[in-house]
């Protein structure tokens, strides 16, 4: 057997990489933080009921659990932050008003969530509580197209949905719970033949409603026709009245429309959206409304958010210049010390080349510290 083997879907992520993906937690983070977001790092483990609470069936399939040796209780490995930052909005700050959040650290999830994807995404991500209008959804959305922009990610799409279109029409039509999880499915797989088949038994505007959603996508052009087509409760109102100010109010990034996304339907009470770049298979982004998950604390606190994986965000952003590093002899000189101290001082890396190793040990490096006249200067290798 060969113990150096890592599970499936389990990574290292290497100097190169490394190095890539701590410079884009690190610019995140202080653009979130100029923004008015306060950090928080909840712990990698909690009580099984704890990061379950309000999230739906979705998550617990996803969640590692493990007995806890001192309390015999259930815990469970994150498999998502954000419904520990709403506990500790809910419980541990207890504010009033708007309080904003942001994050980043490692999940677990026990099967990958898209193509190629890890099973150990590095997550960070930003959420607003205490705000139920269409100006916070706004705001998110906005710091997510800044914080893509941020990444030198100048190609991103953003698709728009809202959960409260099909909610709407399943309550009106007096949807059963089970079949109502059933048209979830069939609408997140755009599977018109199985829509057709199971909405066989409901009234004729209801039926017609629901195989009118997965035609429902394009630009905001098709609110139009979702208006005249779609019934008018007032839910389904407010939410393409939502969609259209979002679709007008957000800039940088083309905008689509999908009523068929449900995307975390068990999750999201309002409005979702998801990030996209040319050649990446899944979402680099994900977001949206999540009103239940702060009232399943017991403190019922609107909020909405997003989160990314920075790992996917390192695979997107273009390559930036490295100019590598600078090697130095090793050598008491009092001189070389300064001039090594002065040259890390101005951000660059300088690596002391130990004896005996003839520069092997001073990979990544371009450049080197010599003597010249009297003078340590950097010349290219």
């Amino acid at each position: 057997m060969r113990n150096w083997l890592l599970p499936e879907y389990v990574e290292d992520i290497l100097p190169p990489e490394a190095r890539r993906v701590e410079a884009l937690r690190s610019r995140l983070l202080e653009q979130f933080r100029v923004h008015g977001y306060r950090l928080v790092i909840p712990p990698m483990l909690e009580y099984l009921e704890s990061l379950l609470t309000g999230t739906g069936h979705d998550l617990d399939l996803r969640t590692f659990k493990l007995v806890d040796q001192v309390s015999g209780r259930t815990m469970g490995l994150r498999a998502d932050i954000t419904p520990q930052v709403a506990r500790i909005d809910a419980h541990l700050l207890n504010q009033d008003g708007v309080t904003r959040l942001c994050y980043a650290g490692s999940v677990l999830n026990t099967w990958p969530r898209g193509l190629n994807a890890t099973r150990e995404p590095l997550q960070i991500g930003a959420e607003v509580y205490g705000h139920a209008g269409i100006e916070s959804d706004l705001e998110i959305q906005r710091l997510l197209v800044d914080a893509l922009a941020r990444c030198g990610i100048g190609n991103a799409s953003l698709d728009i949905g809202h959960v409260g279109v099909f909610r709407a029409l399943c309550r009106h039509g007096a949807v059963g719970a089970e079949l109502e999880a059933e048209l979830h499915e069939g609408l997140e797989a755009k599977d018109m033949p199985r829509l057709e088949a199971l909405s066989a038994g409901l009234e004729k505007r209801t039926r017609a409603a629901l195989m009118l959603l997965p035609q429902l996508y394009g630009d905001a052009s098709l609110l139009a026709r979702a208006r005249t087509e779609l019934p008018a409760y007032p839910e389904v109102v407010q939410a393409l009245d939502d969609l259209a100010r979002l679709s007008q109010d957000i800039i940088g990034v083309p905008i689509s429309i999908d009523l068929a996304d449900l995307r975390g339907y068990h999750y999201h009470s309002g409005v979702v959206f998801a990030a996209y770049v040319p050649g990446m298979p899944n979402a680099v982004a994900l977001g949206g409304r999540y009103d239940e998950v702060g009232k399943a604390f017991g403190r019922a606190r609107p909020a909405t958010g997003f989160s990314m994986d920075l790992r996917d965000l390192a695979r997107a952003a273009p390559p930036e210049h490295d100019p590598g590093g600078v090697r130095a002899p090793y050598s008491e000189d009092v001189d070389l010390a300064l001039a090594i101290k002065k040259l890390r001082a101005a951000g660059e890396v300088v690596v002391v080349d130990l004896p005996g190793h003839g520069g092997k040990g001073a990979t990544g490096c371009e450049r080197e510290l010599v003597l010249v006249e009297g003078a340590w200067q950097v010349r290219r290798l």
